[in-house]
């Protein structure tokens, strides 16, 4: 890579920094392609000058007349959330293909949701959407659809109902001079007002997500050239954004200036550039990590190659420390640090701080099966699987009577009674969050046979409500913000609790304790909400079509700017 140089444009124009000058390479890589299904929620929209961005984003509102999504019972709501996933593929004839794969390996980051744009030979922005896996969102003849070599993609989770396909993302726009696409992982604290400025000043939204006032924000700049409208657009962004834009020659990566959530750099053999949430989704499509993108850092890659613009003003970075607890696969390296040895730590820590006879170690899986085996390790008791996880059942779309309800656990989760019976068990898990799951996984464990059962928990008690893209309860629902540990473990019925102790995983953090978020266990949150904040995940007509004011739980007053 060619060495750093330092370029001041004009006053208005941000320091920039040459990082690359060698465009990428277009050579053809033949991919093994999907398996062809049909799947319905499906959208294929093309965008012009002439499809303005409300005609763009509301086509895609429609559900087929399926309301079916109403009644969820999942017993995995009792976890945090984390919202999307996004990938962005600069150079590559097989653009489209390769952000299939690369979201598949984010899959993990939102399953109801997912969509692809591309950069098509003849200067349409081309989208196909869809409610659902990512396989069941694509096909062959979808991506068939989607030629080009510059594509952006995204999975979401997002609350169920009629308003969930208009919500799917890469959005997609029309304006003056060109179109452009974005996919978006984060939240916007700030999005009620300056959503309301936007109503104020004449626009017109089409959806409930935040990701749509950036949309209207690059439209009414008067910023040249493009780059510097979403430069000033994001610099107006308080919260948490990690984003990727797709012109029709451009690829545009920016990550916020706290460095909330996680967005990564990679490079392929053939010279593509490409973007994702996580390194796993570069791993699947053979491209070699890079960097991270920078706090506060706007990329942009055309055919001259790769420049960097920062973003004003600079802050302490504050990542998301769950994304090391919970959020990410073990295999990624997410802020600079691999998830697996983060997550091994934190269980050899529980084992030395909150030490128990046993006899075998187990895990609630996935989440906490690394720390598990730290956990187990450190104590010199064996590691085994006492719980097997169900991997082909999806949500149970049923309304269930409250004498079933721990159905909902046995379907996913199904104890090994040998591994458990008479044996005086430690199980650990990721979180505690309402504690009902919890409850059921312990009383599953010695209906099988278990003597003993200890629970310990991989992080600190979470005592506050995140709003920076994580989909967590009001903290009123959170157990840890209404009980102590010694009534926790009482609640859940297990006969010792423990959680890692939030001093103990800042130590183990190091020197870069203080460039992580902790906000869901202090309740210190580094950029305070201004105005009416949505909860993430709450994607109903806000205001539309009743008062804000009315919706139950989801909302948070906050202070006027």
């Amino acid at each position: 890579m060619a060495a750093a140089a330092t370029t001041t444009t004009s006053a208005t124009v941000p320091r920039c920094f040459l990082v690359d000058k060698t465009p990428p390479t277009t050579t053809l890589l033949k991919l093994y392609k999907p398996i062809n299904k049909t799947t319905p929620f499906f959208k294929l929209t093309t965008v012009s000058a002439s499809n303005p961005i409300i005609n763009v984003i509301s086509s895609s509102s429609s559900d087929d007349g399926n309301n079916n999504h109403n009644l969820i019972f999942d017993d995995e709501d009792d976890k945090p959330r984390e919202e999307c996933g996004v990938v962005g593929i600069y150079g590559d004839p097989e653009a489209s293909r390769l952000c299939y794969l690369a979201l598949h390996a984010l899959q993990h980051r939102g399953q109801e949701g997912a969509g692809i744009v591309v950069a098509s030979p003849d200067g349409i922005l081309k989208s196909v959407t869809g409610v659902g896996l990512v396989s069941e969102v694509f096909n062959q003849s979808k991506l068939d659809q989607l030629p080009g070599d510059n594509a952006i993609g995204h999975v979401r989770y997002s609350t169920a109902g009629q308003s969930m396909l208009k919500n799917v993302q890469p959005f997609v726009a029309g304006y003056r001079f060109g179109r452009v696409g974005v996919a978006h992982n984060g939240n916007l604290v700030n999005y009620q007002t300056l959503r309301a400025e936007l109503e104020e000043n004449g626009s017109i939204f089409g959806t409930s997500s935040d990701t749509e006032v950036v949309l209207h924000l690059i439209a009414i700049s008067k910023q040249r050239p493009f780059f510097l409208r979403i430069v000033e657009a994001c610099e107006k962004l308080k919260g948490a954004y990690s984003m990727v834009f797709l012109t029709q020659d451009k690829l545009v990566a920016v990550r916020d200036p706290f460095g909330f959530r996680p967005l990564v750099m990679g490079r392929r053999s053939n010279g593509a550039i490409v973007f994702a949430s996580e390194t796993c989704a570069l791993d699947l499509i053979e491209a070699t990590y890079e960097r991270e993108v920078n706090p506060g850092e706007v990329l942009i890659i055309d055919k001259d190659g790769v420049q960097s613009l920062c973003l004003m003003p600079h802050h302490q970075p504050k990542s998301c420390i769950f994304e090391h607890i919970y959020f990410s696969l073990p295999n990624s390296v997410v802020f600079g640090k691999s998830v697996y040895e983060s997550r091994r730590k934190f269980g050899e820590i529980l084992a030395t701080e909150s030490p128990v006879d046993c006899d075998v170690v187990i895990a609630v899986p996935d989440s906490g099966v690394v720390a598990a085996i730290g956990y187990a390790n450190q104590a010199g008791v064996p590691f085994q699987q006492g719980l097997i996880r169900s991997h082909y059942v999806g949500r149970t779309f049923i309304e269930p009577s409250q004498r079933i309800r721990d159905f909902g656990v046995k379907l996913k989760l199904s104890p090994v009674r040998a591994v458990l019976e008479g044996k005086r068990v430690v199980v650990v898990d990721d979180s505690i969050v309402r504690g009902t799951t919890s409850s059921k996984i312990v009383r599953l464990l010695k209906e099988a046979g278990a003597k003993e059962v200890h629970m310990r928990i991989a992080s600190p008690p979470i005592i506050a409500s995140c709003y920076y893209g994580v989909d967590t309860p009001s903290s009123n629902e959170l157990i840890s913000n209404r009980m102590s540990v010694e009534e926790i473990r009482e609640f859940i019925g297990c006969d010792s609790l423990a959680f890692l102790e939030i001093n103990s995983l800042k130590k183990m953090l190091a020197g870069d304790s203080s460039n992580f978020c902790y906000a869901c266990f202090s309740g210190d949150y580094p950029v305070l909400p201004s105005g009416i904040v949505k909860r993430v995940g709450d994607f109903v007509d806000d205001g539309l079509n009743g008062s804000i004011d009315s919706i139950d739980g989801g909302w948070l007053q906050g202070s006027k700017e």
